[in-house]
């Protein structure tokens, strides 16, 4: 018995349960999921805040053909974006926006390179799904982008959301 080589049993597992887009490609594509966890993805420059399910596994159109680094200096130049981590949950008086988490990402396409800290990234999904809202260090622009987001996406849910959610999306003027 020495030293044979097993080849490694790969482990799966789904994050989460209802993938809205599986199995069909009509009602529920680009819809924050109601089971768990969902990933939304803010194009800082271009102001936009979209869901991207690929993201659940670093796999969305954002990342694709991305090599990713931990330091920032192999995509400078590139483009700011945040990746938050959406969970929803039930109240009696029904969904709302449990826990919003942000973690920074840069990437520079013309380059193929991008920076991001996937610790971080798991981490942050992590203390979304624990229902943490970690979003009060994001820059004015991005506040402005999420709160917008979430608020047109279902307006019910953002006003059953905790205040801390409001408070730390506030952006004040100087």
């Amino acid at each position: 018995m020495a030293n044979e080589e097993k080849p490694k049993q790969k482990i799966g597992f789904t994050i989460i349960k209802n993938d809205p887009t599986d199995g069909h490609k009509g009602f529920g594509i680009g819809s924050l999921s109601l089971e768990n966890v969902s990933p939304v993805i803010i194009d800082v420059e271009e102001d936009i805040a979209r869901i991207e399910i690929g993201a659940m596994h670093a796999r969305s159109d954002t990342e694709r053909g991305i090599k990713f680094t931990t330091n920032r200096e192999d995509s400078e130049g590139g483009k700011p974006y945040w990746l938050v981590w959406v969970t929803i949950d039930y109240k009696a008086e029904g969904p709302y926006y449990a826990g919003v988490t942000a973690c920074e990402m840069v990437v520079n396409r013309e380059k193929r390179r991008g920076y991001k800290l996937l610790a971080d990234h798991v981490n942050r999904m992590d203390k979304s799904m624990k229902r943490h809202i970690m979003v009060d260090f994001m820059d004015d622009r991005s506040k402005n982008i999420l709160s917008d987001f979430l608020q047109t996406h279902n307006r019910e849910m953002w006003d059953r959301s905790e205040e801390q959610l409001h408070n730390d999306l506030l952006v004040t003027s100087n």
